[in-house]
């Protein structure tokens, strides 16, 4: 069986309780290994020395190590790992919570100056990401910029949308939620109840309910077992009555690598799994069991990290063992770029505070009398909820000073104005007069610019990085130069260096592929190119078919929609937002394949058919005036003339790795996406919700290439997400 690698939310949950006993311990140092291994050195007065691991990449895990199995530490520390030392030697470990019922761990670290909170992501494509007191980032290992999401520095924290905890559903809503499921017992329980596959199976076994039991001949008895093992499960967690468990599984001569030393008789079982409490799922599987379910996770973890060394194959030469030194500097690129973009940021938000700070001496009698009218009324003793009512109804009679009121929040005292031409919105203190409200926009406007200081400093520390591994790599060529020169070359033109081109375009076999991040204009939106090359782009939502058609509609560009409501504004450049264009005769195959990008895109999909019709017009027919005594919603338009109509379009989309010229995450129409990307994936309609569907592409992306931590770090589910249609969705190859 697959050996697990990531720690489940049950496993989570169970953790938590165990973690909290290191309460009080004191932070030395962090270690930051591979981008994705954090490591915290505390200091515990009972217990001395707690390392703390927290890994994010293919092996995702938290818990507390042997200081044995704990590898030494290595060289320089990067600039995440510098920040959390700043931050955070010396600190209190003030607890750890799990998110909800999500794969998030928060541990909150305190010290007398700054507090500092860290969030594990141990799910998709991972991370961890440091807050201070207010949620905003001050760094993280992964920079996430998602229509859903954002996790940067100098933005507050968001976290992923909330999902049903199952281990604390009442009766009446588990079956609701089982009801609604037009699927199986056991894949409703491990989808739309988010248990998993394991755990899915293990709670039908220990209701007695036969796992492909459809939904609707599923029975009000059979549920309020499964409802009952549910139960089961949950009171031993909370209750932390564990019972952990690491399962093996005995090699047997198929596992071996076939050659006439291959004794498997005499090697030692491998690990496949690490549980809190014993599995029926697992009853014919040898285990070991452990006080604490901490030191059962870093067993197996320490186990199956050598077990994986240990099967790796040594370099058989010379140019195995070379350092990728173009995805080294690649890297170093892409964080200076994610820096500018903080600068930008910080830039941008400053900007915006000291404009709120003129735009209240702007309205300043405005303002004032915001402010007077509710300070006297609070001298009075007027409750807040009062205030409110009597400036809404001064709203209604049309009173400046009240219309500019947006809420009242009596708990921090503060009042909301819009102000301008544009509403700005500005939050004042209503004890304050106009002058200190204003000067305390101009001193946050201050306080960001500072972190914009800090953050050219830390592109100045990546620039050296980067030069320093440039000089690296200048050394390197230089020595297999000389040693070239030394011992001559055998090796000859014609044939050879085609083999050797072959072997570079081979990208499911390298050991290890350089990121070339793109920068394109157009990737907040959604988009392709056509099998001929030409871009096509649609709209994610009404504000966004709004800005297509307003800035980036040329006048040989094409227009389509879907005859379905609820489709995307979709455009087939002839040329981007900045060149001249010129007519262009689109070919058939090219403009099929626009009009199946906006029917897979459209409600078509979320509604589960499988083809659905789109027409096409020309730029001149669009238009935003419509007839009289008629309304148009944000986001749509009027079209004028006749249309040129795609019947019966397939609803399909391809998503794929893309590993030249540029390395990322590509998907669209499976024709335009299959012999663009290095490898893909085609999807239809289907059962699985748009995560689960994402995840279950990532796996089989993943799991095609030899580097798999490039596709982790190019093509994440979260990624490839972004380019699956709303709606449940099947793999069809």
């Amino acid at each position: 069986m697959d050996q697990k690698r990531e720690l489940s939310s049950i496993d989570l949950g169970a953790l938590v309780t165990e973690l909290n006993r290191y309460e009080g311990a004191k932070v030395d140092k962090a270690y930051l290994y591979d981008d994705d291994l954090l490591r915290l050195k505390l200091r515990d007065f009972d217990r001395g020395r707690v390392e703390l691991m927290i890994e994010v990449g293919d092996i995702k895990r938290a818990h507390v190590a042997d200081p044995d199995n704990v590898s030494d530490a290595p060289g320089r520390p990067p600039n995440f790992a510098k920040m959390l030392r700043n931050r955070m030697s010396g600190a209190d470990f003030a607890g750890v919570e799990q998110y909800e019922f999500d794969r998030i761990l928060t541990f909150e670290f305190e010290r007398e100056d700054q507090n500092t909170t860290l969030v594990a992501e141990l799910f998709g494509q991972g991370n961890v990401a440091a807050l201070d007191e207010t949620g905003e980032v001050v760094g993280a290992l992964q920079t996430v910029r998602l229509k859903s999401r954002t996790v940067a520095p100098g933005s507050q924290y968001e976290y992923p949308a909330s999902r049903l905890n199952p281990l604390d559903v009442s009766l009446g809503g588990f079956k609701r939620h089982m009801r609604e499921s037009d699927s199986d017992v056991v894949r409703t329980l491990a989808t739309q109840l988010n248990l998993g596959g394991l755990y899915a199976e293990e709670v039908c076994t220990r209701a007695s309910v036969e796992k492909e039991t459809p939904i609707e001949e599923a029975t009000d008895d059979q549920l309020r077992a499964l409802h009952e093992a549910l139960e089961r499960i949950g009171e031993r967690l909370r209750s932390g009555d564990v019972d952990p468990r690491v399962y093996e599984e005995e090699l047997d001569e198929g596992d071996g690598d076939g050659g006439e030393d291959d004794e498997a008789d005499d090697r030692d079982p491998r690990v496949v799994d690490v549980t809190p409490f014993p599995l029926s799922e697992h009853e014919g599987l040898p285990s070991v069991g452990f006080d604490s379910f901490n030191a059962a996770v870093d067993e197996y973890f320490y186990r199956l990290e050598h077990e994986e060394s240990d099967a790796g194959e040594a370099p058989t030469d010379a140019s195995a063992s070379r350092p990728d030194f173009e995805e080294e500097i690649a890297k170093q690129e892409r964080i200076i770029e994610q820096q500018k973009g903080a600068i930008e940021g910080f830039e941008e938000q400053a900007e915006a505070e000291r404009e709120r700070a003129e735009l209240l001496y702007a309205e300043y009698d405005l303002v004032d009398e915001v402010l007077s009218t509710v300070q006297e009324a609070r001298e009075n003793d007027v409750p807040w909820d009062e205030i409110a009512e009597t400036l809404d109804a001064g709203a209604e009679r049309g009173i400046p000073a009240a219309e500019a009121v947006v809420d009242v929040d009596g708990g921090e005292g503060t009042v909301t104005v819009e102000l301008g031409e544009d509403d700005t919105r500005v939050e004042l203190d209503a004890s304050a007069g106009v002058e200190v409200n204003a000067d305390r926009l101009y001193q946050e406007a201050k306080r960001i610019e500072g972190k914009k200081e800090g953050a050219m400093e830390a592109i100045e520390s990546t620039r050296q990085d980067l030069e320093a591994v440039k000089e690296r790599k200048a050394e390197w060529k230089a020595k297999e130069a000389a040693d070239d020169e030394e011992g001559g070359s055998d090796a000859g033109g014609g044939e050879g260096d085609e083999g050797e081109e072959e072997y570079e375009t081979d990208w499911l076999s390298r050991s290890s592929i350089p990121i070339r991040s793109p920068d394109d204009w157009f990737e907040r939106f959604r988009w392709f190119r056509t099998s001929t090359g030409y871009l096509v782009i649609g709209g994610r939502n009404a504000d966004q078919n709004e800005e297509l058609v307003k800035k980036y509609m040329g006048k040989h560009d094409r227009f389509f929609h879907t005859q379905a409501h609820g489709g995307p504004v979709t455009l087939l450049k002839a040329a981007g937002p900045s060149e001249s264009a010129d007519p262009v005769d689109f070919s058939e195959e090219t403009l099929r394949e626009a009009a199946q990008f906006a029917v897979s895109y459209s409600s078509d999909w979320k509604d589960g058919r499988g083809a659905g019709d789109a027409y096409m017009v020309e730029p001149d027919q669009v238009s935003k005036t419509p007839e009289s005594g008629e309304y148009i919603e944000k986001g749509s338009f009027v079209i004028r003339g006749d249309r040129t109509y795609f019947e019966d379009v397939p609803c399909r989309v391809a998503v794929g790795v893309q590993c030249e010229p540029v390395t990322r995450a590509i998907g669209g129409p499976p024709s335009a996406i299959v012999d663009r990307a290095a490898t893909s994936v085609t999807l239809e309609p289907g059962m699985y919700a748009q995560n689960d569907a994402a995840m279950m592409a990532y796996r089989e992306l993943k799991g095609r290439f030899k580097d798999t931590s490039f596709v982790r770090k190019v093509a994440s589910a979260d990624q490839i997400q972004e380019f699956l249609p709303a709606g449940g969705s099947d793999i069809v190859d």
